[in-house]
């Protein structure tokens, strides 16, 4: 899958998240979308395949500070994937105002030419982060380093996001109104549908805008 192609063709047909999701939902009953999350001023709508850290508590009994810094999970969460174009994905594992990263270690990822980060914690440096060409969408700014609290513990294995679980690989579609998750194996096929859905949803504005108020109160609009 190119993803500079797909990407280009969803923003001329004005897919946003909302659509995507929708696609989703066509297909299966679960959750697919991570709502909430924010991130700053300039944040672009991208597309990539996720490749996953899982962060946790810290336990200084079994966890060596040197080895479960965000350095060696970065490059353990790559290790086996292209990271170009990709998205790094961080669970926080119930620490949403604890900090993931900020512009200093997170700078691997426009070093390697990825997409973006998608994190239900929080990253710092907001301001820095922004200069960077990915986007990066999270809980919110934090101010204080999170090694106190969590340590990435696993990389390179599913994670859950916002409610939702995340396996390398998954594409994810994030914009400024939230993010979606895709299955890789289907990923075609909901896309087009979004796209599908987009066009069919601008054609229902066209006929709302001429319809009869007496039809639609007699007769009821047919939307479901």
């Amino acid at each position: 899958m190119d993803f500079k192609d797909l990407l280009a063709r969803v923003k001329s047909t004005g897919v946003g998240t909302a659509d995507v999701v929708d696609a989703i939902w066509m297909l299966h009953s679960h959750r697919g979308h991570i709502s909430g999350l924010v991130g700053p001023p300039g944040n672009e709508t991208i597309i990539g395949p996720a490749l996953t850290i899982s962060f946790m508590p810290t336990r200084d009994d079994v966890m060596d500070r040197a080895l479960h810094g965000l350095g060696p999970a970065f490059y353990q969460a790559v290790a086996d994937h292209d990271p170009s174009g990709a998205v790094l994905v961080m669970a926080s594992n119930g620490h949403p105002t604890t900090s993931m990263g900020g512009s200093t270690k997170l700078s691997r990822v426009e070093n390697l030419g990825m997409a973006g980060v998608v994190s239900d914690g929080s990253l710092r440096d907001f301001d820095e982060i922004g200069a960077y060409s990915f986007s990066a969408y999270c809980h919110g700014e934090a101010i204080m380093r999170g090694g106190p609290e969590v340590l990435p513990f696993l990389s390179d294995v599913p994670v859950a996001v916002g409610g939702v679980t995340v396996i390398p690989g998954d594409i994810i579609f994030a914009d400024p109104t939230g993010v979606a998750v895709v299955p890789a194996a289907e990923a075609d096929k909901i896309f087009e549908m979004a796209i599908e859905n987009k066009a069919a949803e601008l054609g229902m504005l066209q006929m709302i805008a001429a319809e009869d108020p007496a039809v639609v109160l007699a007769e009821g609009s047919g939307e479901v």
